[in-house]
Formats: C-alpha cells, sequence, structure tokens
C-alpha cells in the first residue's frame, strides 16, 4: 500500500514547471507594482515640497506698499512708504531697475523696505466704475428741436475728435470742453449720449456728487485719476453731470466740508487749465443751475463754449412727440400739432412721460392702440404735477436767459 508520501511526489515533480512560471508572473507583478509606488513616492515628494513652500508664502510677513520717488545712477532708488517718510533702497535681484520709472506703486520689504517687486497702478472703483462700456445707442436722429445746439456742440467736441488735422493747418488749438446749460429734462445728458454714439469715443460718466468725499484729498484725487483714465483710454469724452454739486462758488466762510468741497473744485479747475496734457479727450458738463457756479470754471480756457438749452418750442415738441411715439400702436385720429400746442412748458423727459402715461391708459382700456382721449388724460395728468412756471415769484423763471 503506497503511502502518502509517495502519492504527492509525481505530483511536485509534475507541476515544476507551473510553479516555476507562477513565481516568474509574481516577480513581474512585484517589480510594476515597486516602479508604480517609487512613481507615487516621487509625485508625493513633489507634492510634499510645492506644499512646503505654499506653507512658508502665507506664513512670510505682509509687504510694504511704497512710490517710486526717483531712480538713483549707483542701482538704488529712492521710495515713499506709506508711512510717511522717504529712503533710498535696494531691489531685489529678480527686478531690473530699468522696469521701474518715478511713481510707480513697488511692494517693499516690511524690514529692509528693499524694494521686491513692481505693482500695477491702481484706480478708484468708482473712477473705473464711470466708464460705460457699452456704446452709447442715442444718436442725433433721437433729439428733436436742438439743430442750433447740436451745431454748437459737434463743432467743439465732435470736430477735433475726428478732423484733428484741420485744426492742426488751421493752426488753432481744439477748444477745451463745453458746459451745457438748461432746466432739468432739456436733453443735455442726451446730447453727450449722442456725441460718444457718432465719434466711437470711451463715455465717461461721472456725477459732480460723487466727487464729493469725506475725507481729504479724496476728491482731489478721484477728480485726477478720472482724467488719467481718459488720456489712457483716448480717444475720449468725459461728461460731469450735475457739475453745480463740486463746482458752487467758493464762499470765505465754511465748514470742513465746504473746505474740502473747495480742495476738489481746485483740482477740477487745474486740470482743465490744461497743466496736464489730455491729448484726444473732450471734456463735457452739464448743470440746471450756472447762476451758482464759480466764476473760474466759466472763464474761457476751461469751458471755452457754453450752450443754452432751453424748453422745447411749439415745433420742437412736435418733433419730440414724433420720436417718442414712432415705437408706439397710434390711432391715426390723433393729432399731434394739437397735443404740442397744449403742452407749453414740458421738457423733452415731460413729453416722453407723456407718451408713455397715454400708452398706459389704452393699455388700463384694454385697447391695443392709443387715442386722442388717452394722450388728453396724459396732458393732464403730467401737466397736474409740474410747477406754475408762470408764477412772477418762481425764482428760477429767468434763470437761463
Amino acid at each position: 500500500m503506497p503511502t502518502k508520501k509517495n502519492e504527492d511526489a509525481p505530483l511536485r515533480t509534475s507541476n515544476s514547471e507551473d510553479m516555476h512560471a507562477w513565481f516568474a508572473e509574481e516577480t513581474e507583478k512585484f517589480d510594476t507594482k515597486q516602479k508604480q509606488l517609487e512613481a507615487d513616492n516621487s509625485r508625493l515628494k513633489r507634492e510634499n515640497a510645492h506644499l512646503k513652500g505654499e506653507l512658508a508664502r502665507l506664513r512670510a510677513p505682509p509687504q510694504v506698499i511704497g512710490t517710486v520717488r526717483d531712480v538713483l545712477e549707483d542701482g538704488q532708488v529712492c521710495i515713499k512708504s506709506s508711512s510717511g517718510p522717504d529712503f533710498v533702497v535696494t531691489i531685489s535681484d529678480k527686478l531690473d531697475i530699468k522696469d521701474l520709472t518715478p511713481g510707480d506703486r513697488v511692494a517693499l520689504h516690511r524690514q529692509t523696505l528693499s524694494v521686491l517687486n513692481r505693482l500695477p497702478s491702481t484706480k478708484d472703483p468708482l473712477v473705473m466704475g464711470a466708464e460705460v462700456d457699452n456704446k452709447p445707442t442715442e444718436n442725433y436722429k433721437d433729439i428733436g428741436g436742438l439743430k442750433k445746439q447740436l451745431e454748437e456742440l459737434r463743432d467743439i467736441v465732435e470736430l477735433p475728435l475726428l478732423k484733428p488735422d484741420l485744426f492742426t493747418k488751421v493752426g488753432i488749438e481744439p477748444p477745451k470742453g463745453v458746459l451745457l446749460v438748461g432746466p432739468p429734462g432739456t436733453g443735455k445728458t442726451l446730447m453727450a449720449k449722442a456725441v460718444a454714439n457718432a465719434t466711437n469715443a470711451t463715455f465717461i460718466r461721472l456725477i459732480g456728487s460723487e466727487l464729493v468725499q469725506k475725507y481729504i484729498g479724496e476728491g482731489a484725487r478721484l477728480v485726477r485719476e478720472l482724467f488719467q483714465m481718459a488720456s489712457e483710454k483716448a480717444p475720449s469724452i468725459i461728461f460731469i453731470d450735475e457739475l453745480d454739486a463740486v463746482g458752487a462758488k467758493r464762499m470765505d466762510i465754511g465748514t470742513t466740508g465746504d473746505r474740502e468741497v473747495q480742495r476738489t473744485l481746485m483740482q477740477l479747475l487745474g486740470e482743465l487749465d490744461g497743466f496736464t496734457p489730455r491729448g484726444n479727450t473732450a471734456i463735457m458738463a452739464a448743470t440746471n443751475r450756472p447762476d451758482i457756479l464759480d466764476e473760474a470754471l466759466l472763464r474761457p480756457g476751461r469751458f471755452d463754449r457754453i450752450i443754452t438749452i432751453p424748453l422745447p418750442s411749439e415745433e420742437a415738441r412736435l418733433k419730440i412727440l414724433k420720436i417718442h411715439s414712432k415705437s408706439i400702436s397710434i390711432s391715426k385720429k390723433v393729432n399731434y400739432p394739437k397735443i404740442a400746442k397744449l403742452t407749453k412748458g414740458l421738457s423733452g423727459a415731460d413729453l416722453r412721460s407723456l407718451c408713455v402715461e397715454a400708452g398706459i391708459f389704452a393699455i388700463h382700456d384694454s385697447r391695443k392702440s392709443v387715442t386722442p382721449d388717452d394722450f388728453d388724460k396724459a396732458i393732464k395728468k403730467v401737466t397736474q404735477r409740474l410747477p406754475d412756471t408762470d408764477s412772477p415769484t418762481d425764482p428760477e423763471v429767468d434763470l437761463y436767459n
């Protein structure tokens, strides 16, 4: 009877080649896995080094912001730190001294104040937001009854931007600015947008009250950055609406806030006076209170032309009504000349509101077109909220005459 040991011997002999093949396959698998683990180890080492560098960067002390005063010949620069004093410091080896110019913003080492990096120039968000990104859609066809005023405006704003060579041949300097004065709603802002549309210029619109800031020097800085941005984005048009908010007459006695407004005004006068070349930059402003403007703003050399925008005449009102009602479904029975006669004293904005009110009355009655009765109701509604401008007690009766 054979033993168990004798029975297993033939089995081990017959499977020796299979075992050898199995060991070779397992060895190859282990080699592949070892290479993969070595690759993962190298990757983790790189990630570890990156995270250590990132951690060191986050733990680094903050840098000081300064301004370059002057670049010296020995490779050093004179800087003004945010703390106030001026220092002569060295620059980092990674920074080329030729890239530095007076006025540049730079990052300084917290302890040695060495220049580490050059920073991009910054502007106040209020100034950056003043630029109208989309080109104005208004054009000269959208303005009715102001043909003479438009010609004067185009001569002083549009021609220097479109035909600068003619001014060189004639031998005169382009006008510096134009001031639009007139009652509210007569189309001053609309005219500025139409000019920007015609010239393909960058349109920068700012309200005068936005230049009035709380802290000393902030308003003047905004004015300076406003003109600097206009120069960088030339050709451009700066339009300051409600100029009387910052350009009121200066008084001998006033509060701290009044004195800050006066500082802003003086900075505006300096920019308008041409101390800083503006290139292809046109200046426009509008106000409905020319009687309170400072006399220094109104002299030639700052605003070379003052254009008065009056309330529309009967003929002008007829043109404005047709402009605002061209997209409205109007009944053929509507008599535009009659409406123009009944709307004496209304401004262009009032006439636009009149067309809207007439359309609302038609919608209220579930009609698809506007009838003469709708305009009659709209005239009563619009005129009821207007003051009696014919009253002799009104202080603005002769304001624009």
